[in-house]
């Protein structure tokens, strides 16, 4: 498997998503705002077939629309009591001119498929550069924002009395999200980034007391499903994205059913 280089490249870019998957993903629970994450792919979506349209990258044009959509989500969002109000309208706009492009982009079926569903064994040198380069950024960016970020999350009212800008650290925060969310298609495509963004996150803020090991978990289940996920499509001929959506969820489960079993355990015994 490792003897061809389209599999090693494959290894290679789909863990580099996982590392800064795991700690974003983290985050997005931590805040609530998973919605957010899931929304962004799919905002994105315009973006691709936009930029098809006119001979442009698709994942410049990806990239470029969902940082949009996350700045203006982290804009309007804390004026309203609700933010998945402005996460719809957001959503709702942007897949609405996705269809519109997708109607007169007729020629190109397959790069179409291959945005929905990810391709990882597309991947080449280039791409793989862009993101490495991609992931340093977002954890130069997230070096300096997990004090104020950590503090915005757990202790919001504290945090803006103390004289914090909540809506700049969402701003920046979903601009993160939206960078991940463009690296994140490469390997799961559009529809399936919930799964390698937000399974692992569920895994680790469930199963860790504690912040950071929560996110090293995180990280290392994002990579082992990854990673899994390209070694099973390799062996059984099936799409990797299926086998990273059903690893994401046969682990979520696993733990769930594991944490379940040793509560009622606890709570039985006989000390109880």
């Amino acid at each position: 498997m490792f003897s061809l280089e389209f599999m090693r490249i494959a290894f290679m870019a789909s863990g580099i998503v996982a590392l800064i998957t795991g700690p974003i993903g983290y985050f997005l629970l931590l805040r609530r705002e998973a919605f957010a994450g899931h929304a962004l792919s799919h905002v994105g979506f315009a973006g691709a077939t936009g930029a098809s349209l006119m001979g442009i990258s698709p994942l410049i044009g990806l990239l470029i629309f969902s940082l949009m959509a996350g700045i203006l989500i982290g804009i309007i969002g804390p004026e309203l009591k609700n933010k998945d109000i402005a996460i719809g309208l957001v959503l709702s706009a942007s897949m609405g001119l996705g269809l519109l492009f997708l109607h007169f982009y007729t020629r190109y079926a397959a790069q179409i498929t291959s945005l929905l569903f990810g391709n990882i064994f597309a991947v080449d040198q280039k791409t793989l550069y862009s993101l490495a380069f991609l992931s340093i950024f977002c954890y130069g960016v997230m070096f300096f924002l997990t004090r104020p970020l950590l503090f915005s999350s757990l202790q919001p009212d504290l945090a803006e009395a103390k004289g914090l800008s909540l809506k700049l650290i969402s701003v920046i925060f979903l601009g993160l999200v939206a960078c991940v969310t463009a690296a994140c298609v490469q390997v799961t495509g559009i529809l399936l980034t919930f799964s390698l963004m937000i399974g692992p996150a569920a895994v680790a803020i469930h199963s860790c007391k504690t912040i950071y090991k929560g996110i090293l978990l995180s990280i290392l289940f994002a990579l082992l499903e990854a990673w899994g996920g390209i070694a099973l499509a390799w062996f059984t001929d099936w799409p990797v994205s299926f086998w990273i959506s059903f690893l994401s969820f046969s682990i979520y489960i696993s733990s769930f059913l594991l944490i379940k079993t040793l509560v009622w355990f606890e709570m039985s015994s006989p000390q109880n």
